[in-house]
C-alpha cells in the first residue's frame, strides 16, 4: 500500500472501497448463478416430471439477455452500504463462495425454478399450454427482475431501502417494460410464441413473481441464526 498524503484516513476510506468492489462482485455473481440454476431448475425438473417444455429456447435466450444480464450490471454498481466498515473482517483464505453463499444460490436457484413451474402447471391445467408457456415466460423474467432487490443487502430489503441503487431501479423498470411488452406486441408475440394474458392471469403472474420477497426474507433469517450478524452498530469514523 502507497500512502500519497500523511491522512491515515485515507487507508480507512481505501479499505472501504476495496470492501464494495468485493461485496458488489458478490452480489453480481450471486445473482447470475442463482438465476442460471433457476432457468436449469425449470427445464430440468419439467422434464422429470413429464410435462411439455416450460420454455422454448428463444424464451429462454430473451431471458438469459434481458433479466439476467441488465439488474446484474446495476448490482455491480451498487453503492457502498454505510455500515460496510463494521463487518468482520475476511479470511483472506476463503474465497468468494464462502459464508454460505453457495447454499444461497442453489436455495434461491431452486426457488425461482419451482415457482416458474408452479405457474405454469396452473396455467396449463387452467388455460392450456400456449398460455401456460406465456405466463411462465413473463413469470421467471419478473421473479428475476424482483429477486435481484434481494440480493442487494444480507440484511432485509425493507431495512436497506428499495430505491438506494437507482441504476438497480432503472434496470428494474426497463426490464420489467422489456419482459411484459413484449406480449403485447403482436409482431414480437409472435417470433417468442406468446399469447395475451387475461386479467386474471396476470393476477397469478404478478403474484408468483413478488414470492422471492417472502421466501428470501425467510431465508435471510435463517442465514442470520446460523451465521451470525455481517454488520454492527454503525459508527461514524471522523477525520
Amino acid at each position: 500500500m502507497i500512502l500519497t498524503d500523511d491522512n491515515f484516513v485515507t487507508i480507512v476510506e481505501a479499505v472501504k472501497q476495496g470492501r464494495g468492489i468485493y461485496e458488489n462482485i458478490r452480489k453480481a455473481v450471486h445473482f447470475l448463478i442463482a438465476t442460471n440454476i433457476g432457468e436449469i431448475v425449470t427445464i430440468f425438473l419439467g422434464l422429470i416430471l413429464g410435462m411439455n417444455a416450460p420454455l422454448l429456447a428463444i424464451q429462454l435466450l430473451w431471458i438469459n439477455l434481458v433479466t439476467d444480464s441488465i439488474p446484474a450490471i446495476a448490482l455491480g454498481l451498487e453503492p457502498e452500504d454505510k455500515n460496510i466498515m463494521n463487518r468482520k473482517p475476511k479470511d483472506s483464505k476463503s474465497g468468494i463462495f464462502s459464508d454460505g453463499l453457495w447454499g444461497k444460490i442453489i436455495v434461491e436457484g431452486t426457488m425461482i425454478g419451482v415457482l416458474t413451474l408452479f405457474i405454469f402447471s396452473i396455467g396449463n391445467k387452467l388455460f392450456g399450454l400456449e398460455v401456460a408457456r406465456t405466463m411462465a415466460f413473463v413469470s421467471l423474467g419478473m421473479i428475476e427482475l424482483v429477486h435481484s432487490f434481494n440480493i442487494r443487502s444480507e440484511e432485509s430489503i425493507f431495512k436497506v431501502g428499495l430505491f438506494h441503487n437507482k441504476y438497480l431501479v432503472g434496470a428494474f423498470i426497463i426490464g420489467l417494460i422489456m419482459q411484459c411488452g413484449i406480449v403485447f406486441v403482436p409482431v414480437a408475440a409472435k417470433i417468442f410464441d406468446l399469447v395475451a394474458l387475461t386479467p386474471v392471469q396476470w393476477l397469478y403472474v404478478i403474484g408468483v413473481s413478488l414470492a422471492p420477497i417472502i421466501i428470501v426474507e425467510l431465508q435471510k433469517k435463517v442465514n442470520e441464526v446460523l451465521f451470525g450478524k455481517t454488520v454492527y452498530e454503525y459508527k461514524e469514523i471522523r477525520n
